[in-house]
């Protein structure tokens, strides 16, 4: 069973070294996300790419910060979110949102967690509208002091194998940083 990452390290994901490294608002607006998009947030955390996405489709727009864990939507709350981003508390393969609600789906980090990767990636497509894209973050199968462990890490070619046998288009894959890659998909 993969482990999930530790609520009580939540500052790592919201620090100035996090920062440095990705710039959430230019990450999300070079790959697709524009004003009054509606966007799906899995896996949000303190709200990382949340808040700044919020800004981005700005109020004709949606964004939907999801996560299993109360400490990181706690933690989200307290750094008083924008009215058009929602909070919504989630189980893993059961997100209560309506079907083809969003544009967009967000998975920064996420599916190396996933006890049951496709089962979970069947149910953020059933959110994605007719055209939606699904862009995915993960950390490259490489040893290193950062990230999750070597061992629960997942090849770029298992990802896109797990993208493609649930139904989606792969559109791009390539890698962030020499630590981590991204895959696009369209429903």
């Amino acid at each position: 069973m993969p482990h999930k990452f530790n609520p009580e390290n939540i500052g790592l994901l919201i620090g100035n070294d996090r920062m440095n490294e990705l710039n959430p608002a230019q990450f999300l607006i070079e790959n697709g996300l524009k004003k009054g998009m509606s966007l799906a947030d899995i896996g949000c955390g303190p709200g990382f790419f949340s808040i700044p996405a919020a800004d981005i489709v700005g109020m004709t727009g949606i964004v939907y910060a999801i996560d299993i864990h109360d400490e990181m939507l706690n933690k989200l709350k307290e750094r008083r979110p924008p009215k058009n981003l929602k909070i919504i508390k989630s189980k893993e393969s059961l997100i209560p949102i309506e079907d083809s609600a969003v544009d967009f789906a967000l998975l920064v980090f996420a599916l190396h967690e996933a006890e049951d990767k496709p089962i979970f990636l069947k149910e953020i497509k059933r959110l994605l509208k007719r055209d939606g894209s699904l862009l995915l973050l993960e950390w490259e199968k490489i040893v290193e002091d950062k990230g999750p462990p070597f061992a629960e890490r997942l090849a770029k070619d298992d990802t896109k194998g797990l993208i493609e046998t649930t139904g989606f288009t792969i559109q791009g894959i390539s890698n962030q940083n020499p630590s981590q890659y991204k895959i696009k998909a369209q429903k």
